[in-house]
């Protein structure tokens, strides 16, 4: 049995939204990922030259037109059309109506860690080569990281609570987790929840990889991202939004809603280690999955698949696997564990976001898409990391991971929807 979920607020997830380099929308995202198909290409739209990592997930034939007005889209900077573009698909696929009737128990709680980052070198080489006259009047309200959840609670009419978190690549985790406590305490029916990115910019790039924190394999784009891989040598920067609606369990019940998963646990811990590495032992890791196992109310035997964060770089990755190894003990061997960045890219703070829209539709299909680019195993990293190909699996209890620079550590639980 899992958990004791009597006498509690139950949320439980019944639309989904995602834009990313391998689907434009839920349905092509879960067929490619299933596929193990990469979306990593050698970067377009401007000069790479001078950056050592030339490669990344980019969303294409990406319209914005598609969802928002011209004028509006003009108004935005890309992260915030990627997450407009999920949340509309996500509440087209909730069937929720929003009204004047319920829209103030609607809310949206949207994460990012870079924000308008296009919008800021845009409006910056006019500074500099034109005047501050020049600079567009929509610069501040477009590269905000809260333009995400506002612009979707423009666009939407939602008026319940409305925030973003700006945890680095914990962003969009923390965001889901974070709106699943505003419908449990009962400050509303529904939230509209995930993250959102675009970071794939010459000033994005060019920061992370004076970093050396992303792969060089630029010869070899699709094989570039390989978490828990041997030969891992960084991440791949990816871009888009994930999107889940979060319903309180008897209102959308009552109103007929399809459930896709239940989400019952989050959980939260802080590193206090350093602006960018994880402590090494991995013990934060331990506490984080812990305490949202503790919410949960589940035994670590109930959990059956771990979406890691799984980023490919040689020290998260060994971190993350020790973390799973001292939580579970001798089930971390049982537990089927992937990372999809090996297909869609690290989406930084739109990762959790993304990553949950598979976690969730992993449960609901019973199939957990793989970790690809499996090719050589480390022998430090030595769980079932799945590789290569998806497998079919019953899955009673999925946890999600995220971590983020600064150290902010979260994990969210889900678990196949049971009346």
């Amino acid at each position: 049995m899992v958990g004791n979920l009597k006498n509690k607020t139950r949320v439980v997830i019944t639309g989904i939204g995602t834009v990313n380099s391998i689907g434009l929308n839920a349905r092509e995202f879960w067929d490619n990922l299933l596929a193990g198909k990469s979306g990593i290409s050698v970067i377009e739209g401007f000069d790479v030259e001078k950056i050592n990592s030339k490669i990344a997930g980019q969303i294409k034939n990406f319209d914005p037109q598609n969802y928002i007005n011209i004028k509006e889209a003009k108004r935005m900077d890309r992260f915030a059309q990627f997450a407009v573009a999920a949340a509309l698909m996500a509440l087209e696929d909730s069937k929720l109506k929003i009204n004047e009737l319920n829209c103030n128990d609607i809310g949206v709680f949207i994460g990012s860690g870079v924000g308008g980052l296009s919008t800021i070198e845009v409006q910056n080489q006019r500074l500099l080569e034109k005047g501050a006259d020049k600079v567009s009047p929509f610069l501040v309200p477009m590269m905000i990281c809260n333009m995400a959840a506002a612009q979707v609670s423009i666009i939407s009419g939602a008026k319940g609570p409305v925030s973003t978190t700006t945890t680095a690549c914990a962003a969009g985790t923390n965001a889901i987790g974070d709106a699943f406590e505003i419908i449990k305490r009962g400050a509303a029916n529904v939230m509209i929840a995930g993250g959102a990115e675009a970071a794939i910019t010459p000033l994005g790039m060019a920061g992370f990889s004076s970093m050396h924190a992303m792969s060089t394999r630029n010869d070899d784009p699709q094989k570039a991202s390989r978490p828990f891989e041997r030969d891992r040598d960084g991440f791949v920067m990816g871009e888009g939004s994930g999107i889940l609606i979060l319903e309180e369990l008897n209102h959308a019940v009552k109103r007929g809603a399809d459930i896709y998963a239940e989400i019952i646990g989050y959980g939260l811990s802080g590193e206090a280690f350093h602006i960018t590495a994880l402590e090494e032992s991995g013990v934060n890791v331990v506490r984080c999955m812990e305490n949202c196992l503790s919410e949960a109310e589940v035994e670590k035997e109930e959990v059956d698949y771990i979406n890691a964060h799984g980023t490919s770089t040689p020290l998260n990755d060994l971190v993350e696997t020790n973390a799973i190894k001292k939580c579970f003990g001798s089930h971390a061997y049982k537990l089927n564990v992937s990372s999809t960045k090996s297909m869609h890219g690290h989406c930084l703070g739109a990762a959790g976001g993304v990553e949950s829209v598979a976690t969730v539709l992993a449960i609901k299909n019973g199939r957990i898409p793989p970790t690809i680019n499996y090719f050589n195993a480390d022998k430090n990293c030595d769980l079932n990391y799945t590789p290569n190909v998806s497998v079919n699996k019953k899955i009673r209890v999925a946890l999600k991971n995220s971590m983020g620079f600064g150290g902010h550590n979260v994990t969210l639980a889900y678990k196949r929807f049971d009346n």
